[in-house]
């Protein structure tokens, strides 16, 4: 196993972040700092961080979250605000990492898990995964707006590329559905944004092939086995 790999399957942290480790020098192999990410751990070899030696998780933790308004999705904070962490280190042994974020006022669904190919696959934009939010915005969205968030919207950093966008059904014109497989920062609140409307609320209700069918707001559950195959083979 290459070593940036070795490194994030101990769960010190993401594999990007552990060819930083490597790099950096912060990594030892048989008791030699060793700053090449690609090199092979082999059966027998000692790898140390931090002065303790480090081995791979052997047990792949897999937890949805429907995430509550207020908290946020880093494993710890400087201001010492809520963290998902804070909810569930009662509940998981093993060091997890959100899958991708979710602002600190967005609430809805958020995977965590140790299976850094999975976060892999589903943070990169080839993969086209789907997400389906739901947006309460501080006045009526126009019709011709709505049109122009579907056509989408040219931003600073680019193209808004939306799937598909329509009112919810049942609700006021103030409440919109969006679904959307871009991955920006803030993505969403910047397309209603750059039309002058402010979101009161914003729900993710759906992420790749998942739901928050009974699942309330603050809870959490561990997936189900086909829920992860589905999530590894056919996302």
């Amino acid at each position: 196993m290459r070593l940036n790999k070795y490194v994030a399957h101990c769960g010190i942290c993401s594999r990007r972040k552990a060819g930083d480790l490597v790099k950096n020098g912060e990594v030892k192999v048989n008791g030699e700092v060793e700053k090449n990410p690609a090199i092979l751990v082999e059966e027998g070899d000692v790898v140390e961080y931090k002065g303790k030696q480090i081995k791979p998780e052997e047990k792949m933790v897999y937890l949805l979250m429907n995430k509550p308004f207020g908290v946020i999705t880093t494993l710890s904070d400087e201001q010492d605000r809520k963290t998902v962490m804070d909810i569930l280190k009662q509940k998981v042994k093993e060091r997890i990492y959100p899958v991708g974020r979710l602002d600190r006022n967005t609430t809805g669904l958020l995977l965590l898990t140790n299976d850094g190919d999975l976060t892999k696959k589903l943070s990169h934009p080839s993969h086209m995964v789907k997400k389906i939010y739901e947006v309460k915005l501080d006045r009526p969205l126009l019709q011709n707006d709505l049109e122009k968030i579907r056509k989408g919207l040219k931003l600073k950093d680019g193209l808004a590329e939306v799937d598909a966008v329509s009112y919810v059904k049942d609700k006021t014109e103030r409440d919109i559905g969006l679904e959307i497989h871009i991955g920006k920062n803030r993505i969403v609140r910047r397309i209603f944004e750059h039309l002058d409307y402010s979101v009161e609320r914003l729900d993710r209700v759906y992420y790749a092939g998942l739901t928050k069918k009974d699942l309330p707001r603050g809870f959490s559950r561990h997936l189900t086995e086909q829920e992860i195959i589905m999530l590894k083979h056919f996302t």
